[in-house]
């Protein structure tokens, strides 16, 4: 049993203009090549997605950003909650508006939202979380989760936040 609860309900909300914020992450690994069994084998990126529960395609974790938190502390629970990983927030990859139907309200009645996405390293997959019953984890490289993401705004986010973040840095130092 799962000792972690996760937050449901919209109290805590937090909004800008008519707009519901978000936040969420992009979860990374390396995995080594292995390839010829070289010991200078490269380092494969990995990025974890999960499954949607209101149709096909997979996610990033993502959720409302509330009042009692910074907008790190939201992208960690998240990443907890609907993936069951804790890791390093590394950086913050940029804002990715999008209208959401389910989260249509009189505080945000178009239902739009800017989502604050980070990148997390991960450094521990939990045997148990939050949303296990309806959650499944899947590693992907990156050209198998750009083909396989649900929406086209975290697409944009892992084509154009993300790799291009990680073409940047040499991170693969750190693991």
């Amino acid at each position: 049993m799962c000792d972690l609860v996760a937050r449901t309900g919209r109290h805590q909300q937090r909004y800008d203009a008519g707009c519901r914020l978000v936040a969420g992450c992009i979860p990374f690994r390396f995995r080594d090549s292995n390839v010829s069994g070289n010991s200078n084998s490269e380092k494969i990126v990995e990025v974890l997605m999960i499954n949607s529960t209101s149709g096909p395609g997979l996610l990033f974790p993502k959720g409302g950003w509330e009042n009692d938190e910074t907008v790190q502390e939201a992208a960690v629970r998240e990443a907890i909650e609907e993936a069951g990983v804790r890791g390093e927030l590394m950086d913050f990859l940029g804002y990715y508006p999008f209208k959401s139907k389910t989260h249509q309200d009189e505080f945000c009645p178009e239902g739009s939202c800017k989502a604050a996405m980070f990148a997390l390293l991960v450094k521990e997959e939990l045997e148990s979380w939050p949303e296990q019953s309806t959650r499944n984890r899947t590693w992907l490289t990156v050209p198998a989760a750009l083909d396989r993401c649900r929406h086209p705004w975290m697409r944009d986010a892992l084509e154009n936040g993300f790799s291009k973040w990680h073409a940047g840095k040499d991170i693969s130092e750190h693991h």
